[in-house]
């Protein structure tokens, strides 16, 4: 898969930003073993320590856990990923609005429009 990296935000959030996506998606999974820094700085075409800080960074938030010699693993506690999931709807839900807003919708306005897009889906 080919990363795209966003002038004006630090790569290692960007790469956060998708791990974290592959990982709520179901492309890594509880417990699953993470490819190398080193490989995963190859195929997404960064620096190793880029690669590296976002991995650091990611453990220090509890997605990840490093066992030595074994390598990193997804974290295991569903309590985190579910929080995680509420985290990102936060932030997408707000992008959304703030997006709405600036174009004249009210909130009314894009909540009927959130109502009929679901409906719509059933």
């Amino acid at each position: 898969m080919e990363w795209e990296f966003k002038k004006g935000v630090p790569i290692y959030m960007q790469i956060i930003e998708k791990m974290e996506m592959d990982l709520l998606s179901g492309k890594y999974k509880p417990g699953d073993k993470l490819p190398s820094v080193r490989d995963m700085a190859m195929e997404a075409g960064v620096n190793p320590n880029t690669m590296q800080k976002a991995f650091s960074e990611m453990e220090r938030s509890g997605l990840i856990y490093t066992e030595r010699t074994a390598g990193r693993f997804v974290t295991t506690d569903h309590g985190r990923i579910s929080a995680l999931k509420s985290e990102l709807s936060v932030k997408y839900l707000d992008e959304l609005f703030e997006t709405l807003h600036s174009l004249g919708f009210t909130d009314s306005e894009i909540l009927s429009a959130v109502k009929e897009k679901c409906e719509g889906e059933e």
